[in-house]
């Protein structure tokens, strides 16, 4: 099983950046990922995905 830490990484999302700048809801979904598997977190969090993706993008 992956980290969630490295879920971000995959989805392209800095997770350094987003947990900084929104803390509570970075703990949120790291809770919530962590009690379940990695694609049904995907599917439920499929949208906000994107949108984390576009507001913290991972630095190339």
């Amino acid at each position: 099983m992956i980290s969630f830490e490295e879920y971000l990484i995959q989805k392209k999302i800095n997770a350094l950046t987003w947990q900084s700048a929104a803390p509570e809801k970075w703990a949120e979904f790291k809770v919530l990922f962590e009690q379940m598997h990695p694609d049904s977190f995907t599917a439920q969090k499929k949208f906000l995905i994107n949108d984390l993706r576009r507001m913290y993008p991972v630095e190339k």
